[in-house]
Parts: structure tokens; sequence; C-alpha cells
């Protein structure tokens, strides 16, 4: 493999015990996924995309999508294979978007796929772009391709869920980060926040900035915190957008941003046009009431800190009015927990029964 692939590597294709087809490919949907995961910051607003080529002497060649304009991942694959000089006539090529189809910033996929003379193409999740859906693996099987989709399902789909949320939508899939102490307190009376949670879960929250292609707060906190919103904590990344709901103050350090008003869908609406595909919502009590109370929220991600205010008057994590009776508490479905330091990352979901009318 050439030293100059920084996304494509070259990896022991040898199956596992059981010696079948089926384990081989399901060990290459991996090997694809983890491909995928390297370049999660880089490739928006195309997607996050993973590949592993199998070839029939035992190899297997991994790629992953480069930044807007750059290859795709299987071009990235079928680069690397050549570059080592394996044969790819016959090879089963695992990737975790089905490819594409159509000419957009770089050729189809699927014509240097024909070309490359593979036997097969496994995909794990149909791409919902219109411009794709289902045309690549046509266009596959119409060249004598074996096509095969839906190894890896889930796991790829929870990988690649900004994406495929936003080309199903036109909007962007919403982050809401919080912060909080045990008692469920995000600053103290007198309005002092800094720090309630420890340096490990501010590096984490950068990563979430990182990842994703916007970050949204409220005109209200700007005017008190006066945030830069900017992707540190030494991560390798291009910034997001700064997004402000209201006007920013003149010489406030988000400048330049984009300022927004107006309902929320709409915001979203025309957030998802600029190719917004994950906006991360980081204002404060109102800005996250908000967004909560209108279902708008795909994923909610709470940094739960060891610490105790201790009684009324601290501030919460919404504003607004709360729900009348516990039947009509929110209840989400917890997708993972993992401790940073001394706090607590909680990732919940909405589960799908509420609210029962969306925006």
């Amino acid at each position: 493999m050439a030293a100059a692939e920084p996304h494509a590597t070259q990896h022991n294709a040898e199956p596992t015990d059981t010696g079948t087809e089926t384990v081989r490919v399901q060990a290459a949907m991996q090997q694809a996924r983890a491909a995928a995961a390297t370049v999660r910051a880089t490739t928006s607003p195309n997607p996050w995309v993973g590949c592993a080529l199998l070839t029939r002497d035992g190899r297997c060649f991994t790629g992953a999508t480069e930044p807007p304009g750059g290859r795709h991942a299987e071009i990235v694959a079928l680069d690397a294979a050549r570059a080592a000089g394996a044969d790819t006539s016959g090879a089963t090529v695992v990737v975790t978007l089905e490819p594409c189809s159509h000419h957009g910033r770089t050729p189809p996929c699927t014509d240097a796929l024909i070309a490359a003379a593979v036997a097969s193409v496994v995909y794990a999740v149909g791409d919902p772009d219109p411009a794709v859906s289902g045309r690549g693996a046509e266009a596959l099987a119409a060249a004598g391709i074996s096509v095969r989709v839906g190894v890896g399902e889930q796991e790829a789909s929870e990988q690649l869920a900004p994406y495929l949320h936003h080309r199903r939508t036109g909007r962007p899939f919403v982050v809401l980060k919080l912060a909080a102490s045990l008692d469920g307190a995000t600053a103290a009376p007198d309005g002092s926040s800094q720090w309630i949670t420890g340096a490990e879960a501010r590096a984490d929250s950068h990563r979430l900035r990182a990842e994703s292609d916007a970050v949204l707060v409220g005109a209200g906190t700007v005017r008190a915190d006066d945030p830069e919103l900017t992707v540190r904590h030494g991560l390798l990344a291009r910034q997001p957008l700064r997004v402000v709901l209201g006007r920013a103050p003149q010489g406030a350090k988000v400048h330049p941003c984009l300022e927004l008003s107006g309902p929320l869908p709409e915001v979203l609406d025309e957030l998802g046009r600029r190719g917004v595909l994950q906006v991360m919502v980081e204002g404060g009590a109102s800005v996250a009431g908000a967004f909560h109370r209108a279902g708008l929220v795909q994923q909610y991600v709470i940094y739960l800190a060891p610490a105790l205010f201790g009684g009324t008057g601290a501030r919460g994590l919404f504003a607004g009015p709360a729900v009348a009776s516990i039947d009509n508490v929110w209840r989400g479905r917890i997708r993972s927990i993992a401790q940073l330091g001394e706090d607590l990352r909680i990732v919940v979901e909405p589960n799908s029964s509420w609210p029962r009318v969306r925006a």
C-alpha cells in the first residue's frame, strides 16, 4: 500500500475460525465502520463512509471518504489495492452506504467498481439521497455484479444518522448538549456556571462541535457569556457555522455568524438548505426548552457532574412551563453512558411515541 494514502490501510483478511464467508463479510463491515469513524469530522456535507475491499487472495484494503472534493471510500480502497499490486477482479466490496451512481464533485463510484471488475458489493444502508436511492444498486446489478444490502444495517444507520436524517427530512440532525449537577442545576442563582463539569467533559463537548456543521445559541447566551463557539482542545477539524437566534451584539466573539429568527422549524429548514447535516444546540435554558418542547431534538447529550447545588433558586436545564402531570412526562431511551473524568456523559434519544404531534 502506498504510504501517501492517509485513509487507506491493508489488513489481514483471514476469516475467523468458522471460515465462513458470512463471518468474513461481517468482519469487513466492522473494519469499514472503523475506517468511517476516523473521518467523522472532516467529510461533511458528504457522508462519512467506510469501505473494505476483499481480494480473492485473502487480503483486505480499507478506505474512508476524504474531505469534500476528494475521493469516496470505495475509490480510496480501490486505489490502495492497486498501489499494493492486488488484483481487484472478483473482489468483494463491503461498504457502509450504497455506492453513488451520479456525477457530483467526483465521478460515480459505481463506474469505478464496474471498471475494477469486482464480483460483489455488500452495503449496510441504502442512500436516501434522491440522486442515489437505489440507483447505485441497480447500476451494479445491471453490470452483473452481485449486490447485497443490510449487513450491519443498525450500526451503520447509527453512525450515519445525521446524514440519513438530513436526506430524509431536509433538516439537520439536532444534538442538544446540556451540562448539569446531580440535582439538575445548570447555574447558581447569581448566574455563575463555570465550571460545573470537569476538563474531560468539556473536551468531549468540543469533539461534538467538531462533528457538527453548525453550533447554535440564543442571543441571550451571547450577551451573557460571549462564547467563541469554536473547536479547540487540539482537535483538527473545520470550524462549525456559528448560528445565533436573534441579533448578536456588535463586538461579540461569535462574529462572524449567521443570525436567524422565526419559528424553530423554519430555522432548521434554512440550515438544511445550507447543507448543515448536524447542528449542536448549546443555548441556555430558554433555547433548550424551546427545542425540547417542539420535539425537534434527535439526540440529547447530557454531561452530569457529581455536584449538588442543594436547594431552590438554582437554574434548571429548561426554562418555560413544565408538564402538568406525570402522564405527560417526556421519556426517552438511554443510548449510552460513559464516565469522563469525574463526570458522566449520558446520551438519550426520544422514543418514537413522543411527541404525539411534531413541528
